[in-house]
């Protein structure tokens, strides 16, 4: 499958989709949605080749509640895209929310090297950063109690991870113009140079359980 020129994600469609982005209920999902969740896709790929070796540093630095806090007892059945495209479904922030939690997210690895990002533990880490950017970024936002129906999880674990995260952080939030700019470059390098034929492969997996998805809610339908 491939995309035609007016749905193909370039460099110049991606930076003036976060600058110019319009706030319409119409509005598109923004194609920032798709390069971040490549990204991830590609991190969990490689996080998981090395998971045993991680693993084992983990156990023996001791280190347990800080690396921990994100997992999940089952993992979500959910692809990486479409929980993005939930967020943004009911939550309608814009793009450079979602630039702003990837830089949180890079922060975040960054302090804490013996964290991974893994299966059990990404789905919480996007929802608890993009609330946290949304708060940033945005001048009216929804609750906390809201987010966590969004995420699929309870109003007091929105908190609390939202608390935990602010704390690991030390509560380094701000970003500023020039940061914010090296991040979207960034993310336009990952869509230039080669990075293209992940985002597609990713929009593609999403767009085929999509379909499985109507397909099987058309047999349920026809079944009951």
């Amino acid at each position: 499958m491939s995309f035609s020129s007016n749905t193909g994600i370039s460099p110049r469609k991606l930076r003036y989709d976060v600058y110019s982005y319009s706030y319409q209920q119409d509005s598109k999902t923004p194609l920032v949605i798709s390069v971040l969740a490549s990204l991830i896709e590609r991190t969990l790929a490689r996080n998981k080749r090395i998971g045993r070796k991680c693993a084992l540093n983990v156990k023996h630095n001791g280190s347990k509640t800080s690396v921990r806090v994100f997992d999940c007892n089952e993992t979500p059945d959910m692809t990486i895209q479409s929980y993005l495209e939930r967020i943004f479904r009911y939550t309608r922030a814009g793009p450079s929310v979602y630039v702003v939690a990837y830089v949180y997210i890079d922060r975040f690895c960054q302090s804490l090297p013996e964290f991974r990002i893994s299966a059990r533990n990404v789905h919480r880490l996007l929802i608890t950063t993009i609330m946290v950017a949304s708060k940033y970024v945005e001048d009216m936002n929804y609750r906390n109690s809201y987010f966590a129906r969004v995420g699929g999880i309870t109003t007091k674990e929105m908190n609390k991870l939202e608390l935990e995260f602010l704390f690991l952080m030390n509560f380094k939030m701000h970003v500023n113009v020039s940061v914010f700019e090296s991040y979207c470059c960034h993310l336009e390098r990952e869509v230039s140079i080669g990075g293209g034929y992940y985002i597609e492969k990713t929009l593609r997996c999403a767009e085929e359980i999509k379909s499985q998805q109507r397909q099987y809610d058309h047999i349920s339908r026809v079944t009951l």
